[in-house]
């Protein structure tokens, strides 16, 4: 979960209200570094109570309104896309019909087409509007456009209610077509943005431009827009460079990205959309850091550094790119909590949960600007150290995590352990911090049998399972830099962890894991998918692990699209909610790699189908952060979630975990070995080619073809010292 508190009542802490849904919009999404833009399908952006439509830096609304209209009304509609590449925005609008006074057809619809092309780059937004008539006359239309930004903080969007407001400014230049709209907030930052109109409309004013423009038969007139976003700067922000220079250097920004990580082509067509976008996505929500890449964790809502999200995404994409790992481990090592800080909920060696940069989070009206409320981005940040390493061979890095790595240790043994009895718990601080801390945080997401809401401190199922892989992996790294004492101390405590587990945890009538022990250590004894994901630890041992796959691919947790959060039949099961009964891709994507792990890769396999299944029927392509449980019919898709984000990180990763949890992929940096394990092709994938899967300053291209139920494995080419090893 990525949020910042519950969403699941009135009332409840950063509750999102939903009077609509975001999919209802059917929502454009473009992103670059810190900014992003939220639009309809015509590409307006509608203001209002609720609307979450937006120009948005630093968690900050630049522009709230932005509507084209042609001759006094909207356009018609006809498409709207955004390219493969996640870079560009196109819209395809026409007139509707227009009148006179008298009732007479003055100019039908369809005669002029409006083309509109938007991208981000470089903190500003760049908008070329193509105005062709296909009529056999000469056409005069006027072109407007509204705007205006109300400088929302994104909380405030989400629902909250400011204590108060900061004042804005508005400036026209008639003369160089400009408008500046500027925000001073309540603790004196100040917020810019700068509208550049060209050619300069026929009128200007704070809300308005207005273009009146003559079109010959089969002719086209062109208008530029640019909106450009600063924080905190003492002249305006100035345009870059024209439209197609600007567009050209983002493109070539996104090429180099992609050039990091290795290549997946399959012989299904639609997979290889999914594949494509999931990609995509990946490396528009990537924003670049001084510390390298981090993956912001998902738009609208959670366009920022998360933690867990980012440990998360970056497990899922270590095999395809470790630079995003890379990145997130250093990131995340400069922001380690140092001291204790009850509003922030930090302790020495604790990992952060998130980091906001709005008004709200800056005056302390919401606890985020730098939050550590987040029980197992602490293990998770070992276990993708460990991960890290092995993926790559990197010493280097190794070395300059290993005081933090210690750090994060002694936080699970200090601060984690709050009453002594080896299991991590977690209880915020103050009442101003998120009630519950993994990635369920949804404020009824931790029950009993009976619905009973469970008291804290609360010790989740699968953070256990985090812990004892992170020290075990904790131990191999030891051992790597010589610290042969302190490998087999992690080692003893891993075990000692295990055992206590599986007695204090397993219900032999659940035949499943408890949820969590509540605050007097009894069990929520509820089928979850939280139990899932202890597989992919090591933690469950064999005869378990078996009668959990067979659980989570039976009726009650399996839809048909996925793996629910919450088994049918128990209490609280709603396939409708955030947290309690609905599909969550990352979820089922860490569920599969364990299930994969423990000896059931055609579970895995069918986890696979599923989600693709899913993400085929989705717009775009794109995988949302969650959508609901209901159970699979027929030639029907799965029902969307309200106000799931789209694109989400750990969504897009997921598709990337799940491909190598079906082949069984591992790729070992330090023996400079690519190993797959019972390699698996989903259902209509006949062939999946690899290309540049490189280890240190070696790589290798496979193909992986299916024969019957087996699947045969091919060396394309190879390059460099690097062994491939297949097991069938």
């Amino acid at each position: 979960m990525v949020g910042s508190g519950a969403r699941d009542g009135a009332g409840i802490q950063f509750y999102i209200p939903a009077t609509t849904s975001l999919m209802e919009r059917r929502p454009r999404t473009l992103k670059h570094g810190d900014a992003f833009g939220l639009f309809d399908h015509h590409g307006d952006i509608h203001d209002g109570p609720g609307s979450p439509e937006g120009l948005f830096a630093r968690d900050t609304r630049h522009l709230s309104r932005f509507r084209l209209w042609i001759d006094g009304e909207r356009p018609i509609f006809l498409s709207s896309t955004v390219s493969d590449d996640n870079l560009l925005l196109q819209v395809d609008l026409t007139n509707p019909d227009r009148f006179d006074e008298r009732g007479r057809l003055v100019l039908a619809k369809d005669t002029i087409h409006l083309m509109r092309w938007r991208f981000l780059h470089a903190d500003g937004l760049f908008e070329r509007i193509r105005v062709e008539n296909f009529d056999v006359e000469v056409r005069t239309v006027e072109i407007a456009l509204d705007f205006d930004a109300d400088f929302a903080d994104i909380f405030e969007v989400r629902g909250h209610r400011p204590h108060g407001r900061g004042r804005v400014r508005r400036r026209v230049d008639a003369v160089r077509g400009r408008v500046e709209l500027e925000h001073r907030a309540r603790d004196g930052v100040v917020d810019r943005t700068v509208l550049a109109f060209e050619p300069r409309p026929a009128e200007l004013g704070e809300g308005r431009a207005v273009f009146r423009l003559t079109v010959p038969p089969g002719r086209r007139r062109r208008l530029y827009l640019w909106v450009g976003v600063r924080r905190d700067v003492t002249a305006p922000p100035e345009p870059p460079a024209a439209f197609a220079p600007c567009y050209r250097t983002a493109r070539r920004s996104f090429r180099a990205r992609g050039r990091r990580a290795a290549t997946v082509a399959t012989s299904h067509e639609i997979f290889n959309e999914v594949l494509c976008r999931a990609v995509s996505d990946l490396y528009m929500l990537e924003t670049d850091t001084p510390h390298g890449p981090y993956p912001y964790a998902g738009i609208p809502w959670f366009s920022t550094a998360f933690g867990r999200d980012g440990l998360i995404t970056a497990l899922e994409t270590l095999w395809l790119d470790p630079e995003i790992a890379r990145g997130v481990l250093a990131f995340l090592a400069a922001t380690q909590a140092r001291e204790t800080d009850p509003a922030r909920d930090a302790e020495p060696g604790k990992i952060l949960h998130e980091i906001r940069f709005g008004e709200l989070a800056r005056l302390g009206e919401v606890p985020f600007a730098r939050y550590y409320g987040s029980v197992d981005s602490t293990p998770l940040f070992v276990l993708l150290a460990a991960e890290y390493h092995r993926r790559t061979g990197d010493d280097a890095m190794l070395g300059a995590l290993w005081p933090h790595l210690e750090a994060a240790l002694g936080w699970i043994d200090a601060w984690g352990d709050r009453d002594g009895d080896g299991f991590v718990e977690y209880a915020r601080a103050r009442e101003s911090g998120l009630a519950n801390q993994g990635w369920k945080d949804s404020g009824d997401s931790v029950f009993h049998a009976d619905g009973r809401l469970a008291e804290g401190p609360i010790a989740l199922c699968e953070v256990q399972g985090y812990v004892y892989a992170a020290k075990r992996a904790a131990a191999a790294l030891a051992r790597r830099l010589g610290h042969t004492a302190r490998a087999e101390a992690l080692e003893r405590a891993a075990a000692e962890l295990r055992r206590r587990f599986d007695e204090a945890f397993w219900s032999e009538e659940l035949g499943c894991y408890a949820l969590a022990l509540d605050g007097d250590k009894r069990p929520c004894l509820v089928r979850t998918s939280n139990a899932g994901q202890l597989l992919f630890t090591g933690i469950v041992p064999p005869a378990r692990a078996a009668r959990l796959a067979e659980l989570l691919l039976s009726e009650r947790f399996f839809s048909g699209f996925g793996i629910r959060t919450v088994a049918a039949g128990e209490a609280r099961y709603n396939p409708m909610s955030y947290h309690n009964g609905s599909i969550w891709p990352h979820d089922n994507a860490l569920i599969a790699l364990g299930l994969a792990r423990s000896g059931h890769p055609e579970a895995a396999v069918r986890v696979l189908g599923a989600v693709f299944d899913a993400a085929a029927y989705m717009d775009l392509r794109r995988l949302p952060e969650l959508y609901c449980g209901f159970r699979r019919r027929p030639r029907i898709g799965p029902t969307l979630y309200p106000v799931a984000c789209a694109p989400q990180a750990w969504a897009a990763g997921s598709i990337l975990l799940l491909i190598q949890a079906a082949l069984g992929l591992e790729v070992d940096g330090v023996a400079r070995r690519v190993v797959l394990r019972h390699p698996r092709l989903p259902a209509g994938v006949e062939e999946m080619r690899i290309r540049r899967l490189a280890v240190g300053d070696a790589s290798v291209d496979l193909l992986l073809r299916r024969h019957g139920d087996d699947v045969a494995v091919n060396v394309l080419r190879r390059e460099g010292d690097l062994a491939v090893a297949v097991t069938l």
